[in-house]
């Protein structure tokens, strides 16, 4: 996206500042922007170029190491119908504030694109960005030899389509109710020059290490150890969460609710857990421990406890000096 943005003449290095982000991040391929924070970067490179298209030079910054792990992957796809799932299955690697689809139709293929943003609604630059590198990677996988049957973008259509058609060799759709491209299913079932079985499982072992890293158990326990850390000062909000992970509350939920819990269920058992052990230490009276648990009012806590245990707090502790 920087890449993209400094073709079309933007200072980054300045519009970071502005946003108080980490210019230095972008050479950590670990490292996650939050959603919102890439719209503001939009929006103000809009007004730093003048160009609303800008989004579509992304299309010149093509290399696999753009997708990390499953750009290579994807190389070594027998074809590109076979990339594009991986792609798919892949998406939390590229990133966790847009959702990749398929859908498979007798004869053509939709490759559809969301991305969900949280305070702010997403720029349209960010949806045409990512349309438009796809389409540059495909033909640079396929040695040029694909072409889409239709371009869909949700955005009115722009007085200039000219940029639109260079990129996209035709008319895009404009106003659409998804961002998406359309081909053939035989230009996809072409073998690519680059395919390679056994490179192909190779990437695959990586990107499923790197899934296990930051995919399906990450958030659960990032959301964890934060809300552990954040208690004593009150109960943290949803918002706030997300934020200090830099996904959107939205992109937070959504990968809550796949990894099988939420947000709010996360911070009942983190308050059930220290609950227990705050009790167990008697010089921390009832009070001092409702607080550490980030309840304001300490009735709050005791109604909280006899839901968790069906015993108040003092009984609790009593019952254990007993024993």
């Amino acid at each position: 996206m920087v890449a993209a943005l400094e073709l079309g003449g933007v200072d980054c290095r300045l519009i970071f500042t502005q946003l108080g982000l980490d210019y230095a991040a972008l050479d950590n391929p670990d490292a996650r922007f939050a959603q919102d924070d890439m719209t503001r970067l939009w929006r103000m490179a809009v007004e730093q170029s003048g160009n609303p298209a800008i989004g579509l030079n992304m299309a010149e910054t093509i290399r696999p190491s753009a997708f990390n792990v499953v750009g290579y992957a994807l190389m070594s796809s027998s074809n590109l119908l076979e990339g594009f799932q991986r792609m798919v299955r892949y998406q939390r690697i590229i990133a966790e504030g847009a959702d990749l689809s398929l859908v498979i139709l007798p004869d053509c293929v939709d490759l559809c694109l969301a991305i969900h943003g949280d305070q702010l609604p997403p720029a349209r630059q960010s949806a045409e960005a990512g349309i438009a590198f796809s389409l540059a990677f495909c033909r640079w996988l396929s040695g040029g030899e694909i072409e889409p049957l239709e371009v869909r973008l949700c955005g009115e259509a722009p007085v200039d389509v000219s940029p639109y058609i260079k990129v996209f060799g035709c008319a895009p759709k404009f106003a659409q109710p998804d961002y998406a491209l359309r081909f053939s299913r035989e230009s996809l079932q072409r073998p690519l020059p680059s395919a390679n079985d056994t490179l192909a499982q190779l990437h695959d072992h990586y990107a499923g290490e790197y899934l296990a890293r930051f995919g399906d158990s990450r958030m659960t326990h990032q959301v964890r150890q934060l809300l552990c850390r954040l208690l004593p000062q009150g109960e943290p909000k949803r918002d706030d969460v997300a934020q200090r992970l830099n996904v959107s509350s939205r992109t937070l939920q959504r990968r809550l609710q796949e990894e099988g819990t939420g947000f709010q269920q996360l911070l009942d058992e983190c308050r059930r857990g220290l609950a227990l052990q705050y009790l167990a230490q008697a010089n921390l009276s009832l009070l001092e421990v409702a607080y550490l648990l980030g309840f304001a009012d300490p009735s709050n806590f005791f109604r909280a406890f006899r839901r968790w245990f069906a015993m108040t707090p003092g009984e609790y502790r009593e019952q254990k000096s007993t024993r």
